[in-house]
């Protein structure tokens, strides 16, 4: 939940950014001398956001589906559980009791 309302912070705050610098122009320029023409600076900024996103998702996502399955196996692995202890539970119901013997988890009387 905590994460949600962060990723919603930065996007309200990029957006306003972008809302703000719409009017300013840049001109790029790259390695070995290559320019571009004039852009507004919203859009390399935007580019750059919208790559980074699309890198950290791509980089999160092996994680996450392995996650997902680690639960899923866990949680199967608990129903196997409760489910043996509940039949162990209605057989151990089952068997009669001794009358002169007592229960390991009853405590003695003084």
């Amino acid at each position: 939940m905590i994460r949600l309302i962060l990723v919603g912070i930065l996007l309200l705050l990029s957006l306003t950014f972008f809302l703000q610098n719409q009017e300013q122009e840049v001109t790029l320029r790259y390695f070995f001398g290559l320019k571009s023409a004039s852009t507004y600076i919203y859009k390399p900024i935007l580019s750059s956001f919208v790559i980074g996103l699309l890198v950290a998702s791509i980089l999160l996502f092996p994680s996450w589906v392995k996650g997902r399955i680690d639960l899923r196996r866990k949680t199967k692995a608990l129903q196997e559980a409760e489910a043996d202890l509940e039949r162990l539970r209605q057989t151990l119901a089952k068997i009669p009791r001794q009358p002169g013997r007592r229960e390991a988890d009853e405590s003695p009387h003084d």
